[in-house]
């Protein structure tokens, strides 16, 4: 990962009645929050979720926050605050649980009952503490206050941590929607009383810190929804996020008024919706919820589905219905609406699937052309107003990329923060809290551990680049034969290409050039077949990057005999 501060060493130890904060994720990145507070030799930490690839990671499922700064003090942590049920912020407790599975997890009711049918597929039970605004916890030696947040999920909290060192208070992902489906507002009054009493360092997200103004209601999507609603034709395919409890609250409304069913489709957004059913989180018509598998029962005009691939996921319902390759087919007349924003990174892959609908005849509805989304953070007006609230004595802008950083750490100036109490740190920078005043006292390691398949940590980024060669350049095999005494080739050269763009006869020009180099090796009283390999590599590479311009991955294996 880059570093904004290449000079730093290791941390020094933390002065006696300082508190530490260590981001081991989600600065300078969108995903895999994850902050450790230090106090007293016992650490508390906010969130532990995931980042999903972008197409420069071939294979890789996840990326996971790295645990190597804290793995040896595993007995040192009191418990793991989750501020609410994104991915990008519970996404790797079952992965931190793995290497501890009796680290305490706090949080909402919705947020604990998330991560618990999550970590049921891990195989385990996890020791939990339910809180909620309004109430404080004492966890080890850091005093947790919980504060109600509106975000685009149910049961979101902020936390405020009072230690001896001052108090801390970490937004996790807000908005201030002020007419928000489930009536719960951002608790201002107890962020006023916050900043009163004195806050010491505030973590604030930063995601929309670019963007002017404030976040439209999210109620504003519904009469959108029912315009949809009124002109489809026939089947109405809905992609979400599978957590977004209140854009899917809105499907449902619209399609009770409108005379049709709804069929949940994915795995998460079955048992995500499951569970905010079963809590009385999402409010359910009786029979308008039905099973995929009776809807070749039903007329197309009265069936909705709800599906998971917002996103572009390749393997997502909505991105294999584009493909073909899935149980629902997309036909002529059909109405496809993604309710939700773009992931950065996630661009390319969302118009690939936009455009296979298209394809196959489905009217898409998306943020580019429909208001069908807004977003869960804070834009500038709204962090502006938050600022003046809270009244901090030092900010870290956390959650985002370098630039929105940088802009929520300037939107605190313009209220009065020091410029030199901004601190705009990235991951694995240790940011200390020492009288008062918070500054950067070094680094650790928090480099991307990737997750593919049961692989956690083993994929590096050689092999990364070498899976991107694979991908974008081919491969080129060479198999001979030599004789172990004197070097002289016996068998072949036997030269084989995929993916190269190069017929295997093409080849032929270029054995010569390999049986001279060996030749020559052998005059010269070179045997091993290490270097025996290197030779036929480099006469290889060097004739196809002269002929093709082309520069694919090159496996020699040259056999003794």
């Amino acid at each position: 990962m880059s570093h904004p501060h290449p000079e730093l060493g290791p941390p020094p130890k933390l002065p006696e009645g300082g508190l530490r904060v260590t981001p081991l994720g989600g600065l300078g990145e969108i995903g895999r929050n994850m902050t450790v507070f230090e106090y007293g030799g016992r650490l508390l930490i906010v969130d532990c979720g995931v980042l999903f690839p972008e197409e420069e990671q071939p294979g890789v499922d996840l990326i996971l926050p790295d645990f190597t700064s804290i793995r040896d003090r595993l007995d040192d942590i009191d418990g793991i605050v989750l501020t609410h049920g994104h991915e990008d912020h519970i996404g790797g407790v079952p992965f931190l649980l793995r290497e501890k599975p009796d680290i305490p997890l706090i949080g909402s009711k919705l947020t604990l009952a998330l991560i618990e049918a999550k970590l049921q597929e891990h195989r385990i039970r996890p020791y939990t503490l339910e809180v909620e605004e309004g109430h404080r916890e004492r966890i080890g030696p850091f005093e947790c206050e919980f504060i109600a947040v509106n975000h685009s999920i149910p049961d979101a909290l902020a936390v405020a941590i009072r230690t001896p060192a001052g108090m801390a208070v970490h937004t996790g992902d807000f908005k201030m929607d002020q007419l928000p489906l489930d009536g719960r507002l951002t608790d201002l009054p107890a962020f006023a009383k916050l900043g009163e009493e004195g806050i010491d360092l505030l973590l604030v997200d930063s995601t929309n810190a670019e963007v002017p103004g404030f976040v439209p209601p999210e109620r504003d999507i519904s009469g959108v929804l029912r315009q949809v609603f009124g002109n489809a034709q026939k089947r109405i395919i809905v992609a979400s996020f599978a957590s977004h409890v209140h854009r899917i609250q809105q499907i449902l409304d619209a399609a009770h008024e409108y005379g049709r069913r709804v069929a949940f489709v994915g795995r998460s957004m079955v048992r995500n919706m499951g569970i905010a059913r079963d809590l009385g989180y999402l409010r359910v018509p009786a029979g308008l919820v039905v099973d995929v598998k009776t809807l070749d029962d039903l007329p197309d005009d009265e069936v909705v589905l709800v599906c998971t691939g917002s996103q572009g996921e390749p393997m997502a319902a909505l991105s294999r219905m584009a493909n073909r390759d899935h149980q629902i087919r997309i036909v002529q007349g059909d109405t496809v609406i993604l309710a939700s924003s773009l992931i950065p990174g996630n661009e390319n892959a969302v118009y690939r699937v936009i455009n296979g609908l298209t394809r196959w005849g489905a009217t898409v509805v998306h943020k580019g052309n429909a208001k069908v989304h807004v977003s869960g953070h804070a834009s500038a007006g709204e962090l502006l107003y938050f600022y003046n609230i809270c009244k901090p004595k030092n900010l870290m802008p956390v959650h985002g990329e370098w630039r929105h950083l940088r802009a929520n750490a300037e939107l605190g100036a313009l209220t009065g923060v020091p410029k030199n109490r901004c601190v705009i740190a990235e991951d694995g920078v240790v940011v200390d809290l020492v009288d008062g005043i918070a500054k950067i006292v070094g680094k650790v390691q928090a480099g991307y551990v990737y997750v593919d398949g049961l692989s956690v940590g083993d994929v590096t980024e050689s092999s990364l680049k070498d899976r991107r060669i694979l991908g974008e350049e081919g491969i080129i095999s060479i198999f001979v034969v030599v004789d172990s005494s004197t070097g002289k080739v016996v068998g072949g050269p036997h030269i084989h290409a995929r993916g190269s763009g190069i017929e295997d006869s093409a080849f032929t020009a270029v054995i010569p050039k390999i049986e001279d180099a060996l030749v020559k090796s052998a005059s010269d009283g070179v045997v091993d077949a290490h270097q025996l390999q290197q030779l036929a590599r480099r006469a290889v590479g060097k004739w196809v990057s002269d002929s093709y311009r082309r520069r694919p991955m090159i496996l020699p294996v040259v056999v003794e005999v």
